[in-house]
């Protein structure tokens, strides 16, 4: 990056270590972290969305949706996670190219799948092999949002119905003997008020969320995992910047990293479980009563 970085072995002490930590390598280091916070923000509203599925269709009054809801969370809780994150971004990527292979391709005798491997077209590929590399970094990145939504999703619908059943039922009477459709007592009296009732559980998951990103590396993303590994592992004289086994110190960054994330998790948490509160009969909310009568 600077000038004078360009011999590295006419560099020693600060000025070494200030060229090291600006070369090409250590800046996507730097960038992995916001692949990671990518991932939480992506990933937090869309499980959220597959447990709000999920948590309805278990309720459900019709049967086939009902046992799809409950089949669904008792499947996905049943079966260690790393099955499922290894699992659903092979099972997609198969699915849309044998797709994209009855449509694009000609037709062919061939097996798709064959000794263990799998062959499509040149044209079924996803992304194609001429596209650049921020499109396949792009795509593998779907994929992970994908698998962790359909894990977490699962874990969320679980907590979503508990919180559902947790509203009294005497308000959901109430709306109904006032001439609410089972629709609108749903919307306006059910949903508002599980939140309540569910936020200390999809607390729990965000963070078992931020603990699972280093999974990532395992889905074959460059993430922190993946950098810090990298990087922090002897380099011998053949390399620029020669160093020996730093990859204490590199994890050590990493662990700063998630204890940070988890200690602003807990205050933004902490503020929207007492906002949510104020108000409702529930222990918290009777606390934030009593403290200020």
């Amino acid at each position: 990056m600077f000038t004078h970085c360009a011999d590295p072995s006419q560099l020693e002490g600060l000025s070494w270590l200030l060229c090291y930590l600006t070369t090409g390598k250590q800046f996507l280091f730097y960038g992995s972290f916001l692949i990671v916070i990518a991932l939480l923000v992506v990933t937090a509203p869309v499980a959220l969305l597959f447990g709000f599925g999920g948590a309805l269709a278990a309720r459900s009054q019709i049967l086939p949706l009902r046992l799809f809801g409950k089949g669904y969370t008792s499947m996905v809780r049943g079966v260690p996670d790393i099955i499922f994150f290894l699992f659903v971004p092979v099972a997609m990527d198969q699915g849309l190219e044998y797709l994209r292979h009855l449509w694009k391709c000609p037709p062919s005798d061939a097996p798709v799948w064959a000794n263990n491997e799998f062959n499509v077209c040149a044209a079924a590929k996803i992304p194609l092999s001429t596209s650049p590399q921020i499109w396949h970094e792009a795509y593998g990145f779907a994929l992970a949002v994908v698998a962790f939504a359909v894990v977490f999703g699962a874990f969320a619908a679980n907590v979503l119905y508990g919180a559902m059943n947790a509203v009294p039922r005497a308000q959901l009477e109430t709306a109904e003997a006032y001439g609410m459709s089972p629709a609108q007592v749903r919307r306006r009296i059910l949903i508002p008020q599980m939140w309540t009732y569910a936020l200390p559980g999809l607390a729990n998951l965000w963070m078992i969320l931020i603990k699972a990103t280093p999974l990532l590396f395992l889905l074959g993303i460059e993430d922190i995992v993946y950098w810090a590994r990298e990087l922090g592992a002897t380099k011998s004289a053949i390399y620029a910047y020669p160093h020996p086994d730093w990859r204490v110190w590199y994890f050590l960054v990493l662990l700063g990293f998630y204890l940070g994330m988890t200690r602003v998790s807990e205050i933004l948490l902490g503020r929207l479980t007492a906002r949510l509160s104020r108000g409702q009969a529930t222990m918290a909310g009777e606390a934030m009563r009593k403290a200020g009568a």
